[in-house]
């Protein structure tokens, strides 16, 4: 007896697939949610196979308006997505058939599920990058109005983890900033390479009816058809460029939040999470843990396993469609939504946390942050080789180091003993404050660089 599910291959097949392999070969419950992506590409297929006289106009008035009915019916949430018939497109073209008859069957003229899943998915990967652009920009914000906000707010710069040199807050968030402007870009310039459109191109070799191919690419805002046929169905390019620019993304904003955990120890305190974003102890009642913060650490590894995943699925395959492509949608749906989670908890931290200037202050001075500026000072006022003032700076440091106390606290003729040359003005340079003000280079921490950097990131917008 045949079954339901065979019915969709036609007469090729007597008997139907066992409950394993309905089981294995079954995607609608993941790729329904391509279900306003397959409903646009389907009314485009039908307005052009109308306009090129290839099914009549009374036939496609018919097909549209049960399109139109049958998005409604999704959207309402009164259509039931049926195993029996696999996956999205038979789903739909199944209840397109019980709404108006054989008229239903004329709507797969010249196209392929092959071509009518990479123009799907190629559309629903475009709506996700505009999705995840807003929030991007909007993260984006956020970032630029704490860093205007602490413009000349003091905390240690680290390499290695190591008190390294004092820097501004703002000149910290504002490296984020431009992560976040590097990730738009990727995104961006992955939709530009994406949007051409497979439809028309069929199972693999192209259709002998005489189809508008520049008019659906058109009618679904592409810019333009894809060139050739055997790429058009099995190019997962597009997906696989999505997922590398995501894991980019998930991978800042772990840094990020990697950073927020430091910050809010006792150790550190630079910075307090609110309580909507932090969460407490079953035992210890004294606990603040930056949950959200770990989580979205957490989640660069999915969003990285996700791309790992599709690259591994299609490194083997011959062109040109092969079953295993059904394996491309979960791990693109898992990784975007993933990505809007993230961003929207990171954005959501960052903009209600409360910084802590005086600890972060006060640890910007400590571990001897300013040696370099005293390096500096030997060279610019002495003449001094750099080599050599980074040796006399590294005595002196160590001199600091036996008295227990900071460079700035150091009397002039300790340092003297190391240097004659040293006159009074190098306290000038060795306090925090006067560090970052220094720094004035282009791209530096000065405090009036950031705010430069901060209204030019504004208007890039």
């Amino acid at each position: 007896m045949t079954s339901k599910a065979s019915s969709i291959w036609g007469g090729r097949f007597q008997g139907g697939p066992s409950a394993v392999m309905e089981k294995i070969n079954v995607s609608i419950g993941f790729d329904q949610r391509l279900y306003a992506q397959d409903i646009a590409a389907s009314k485009a297929h039908c307005a052009m196979l109308a306009r090129q006289g290839i099914i009549t106009a009374t036939d496609a008035q018919s097909i549209q308006g049960g399109l139109d009915a049958v998005l409604k019916e999704i959207e309402s949430g009164r259509f039931e997505f049926k195993n029996d018939y696999e996956d999205i497109h038979m789903n739909v073209e199944t209840r397109l058939t019980e709404l108006i008859g054989p008229a239903a069957g004329r709507l797969h003229t010249a196209r392929s599920r092959n071509d009518q899943v990479a123009t799907d998915f190629k559309l629903w990967v475009r709506d996700a990058i505009d999705k995840l652009l807003v929030q991007i920009a909007a993260f984006r914000t956020v970032l630029l109005a704490r860093a205007q906000d602490h413009a000349e707010t003091v905390m240690p710069g680290f390499t290695h983890l190591q008190t390294a040199q004092p820097v501004t807050f703002g000149h910290h968030l504002m490296a984020y900033v431009e992560m976040l402007t590097r990730d738009a870009g990727r995104f961006a310039d992955a939709r530009k390479r994406l949007n051409e459109c497979p439809l028309g191109s069929a199972a693999l070799a192209g259709t002998s009816f005489p189809l508008d191919r520049q008019f659906t690419a058109k009618e679904l805002s592409f810019d333009r058809p894809t060139a050739n046929s055997l790429d058009a169905v099995s190019d997962r390019d597009f997906a696989l460029e999505f997922l590398a620019a995501g894991a980019i993304l998930a991978v800042h904003m772990s840094r990020l939040a990697e950073e927020l955990v430091l910050w809010t120890t006792p150790q550190f305190g630079f910075v307090r999470l609110s309580d909507a974003f932090s969460t407490g102890s079953s035992i210890m009642p004294q606990k603040r843990n930056p949950d959200a913060a770990e989580l979205s650490r957490a989640k660069a590894g999915r969003v990285i396993g996700d791309l790992t995943t599709l690259l591994i699925v299609m490194k083997g395959l011959p062109l040109a469609y092969s079953k295993d492509m059904q394996d491309d949608k979960e791990p693109v749906f898992e990784a975007a939504d993933t990505l809007e989670l993230v961003l929207a908890a990171m954005a959501g931290m960052v903009a209600d946390m409360t910084v802590n200037k005086e600890r972060m202050k006060a640890a910007a001075g400590a571990g001897f942050a300013t040696a370099t500026d005293l390096a500096d000072w030997l060279v610019q006022h002495l003449n001094m080789p750099f080599r050599q003032a980074h040796h006399v700076t590294g005595r002196i440091v160590k001199l600091a180091e036996e008295k227990g106390c900071g460079l700035d606290a150091l009397a002039l003729a300790d340092m003297q003993a190391v240097e004659a040359g040293i006159t009074q003005d190098v306290f000038g340079v060795l306090t925090v404050e006067r560090s970052v003000e220094s720094r004035t280079s282009f791209g530096g921490t000065a405090p009036a660089n950031v705010r430069k950097a901060v209204q030019a990131a504004k208007e890039a917008k």
